[in-house]
C-alpha cells in the first residue's frame, strides 16, 4: 500500500490513504518523512514466519 504524507502537525504525520481518508501516524515510526513524501507499506510473511517460529520455540523450551 502507499500512502502520502499531506503534512505535519506537531509530532504526528498526517497520512493520506489510496481511499482519501487521511489519517495520523507517530512521527518516530518515518521520522525522515517530509510533506509529499511516498510511503509504501508491506507485510514482510517471511520475517514474520520466523517471528513465530521463535517465539514458539522459546515458549517450547519455557514449558518444558
Amino acid at each position: 500500500m502507499q500512502v502520502i504524507v499531506d503534512r505535519i502537525e506537531g509530532e504526528f504525520l498526517v497520512i493520506e490513504l489510496p481511499s482519501g481518508e487521511v489519517v495520523n501516524i507517530p512521527k518516530v515510526l518515518v521520522p525522515n518523512a517530509k510533506e509529499g513524501d511516498v510511503i509504501n507499506i508491506t507485510i514482510d510473511k517471511d520475517k514474520t514466519k520466523m517471528r513465530e517460529k521463535n517465539i514458539n520455540n522459546l515458549m517450547d523450551e519455557l514449558f518444558k
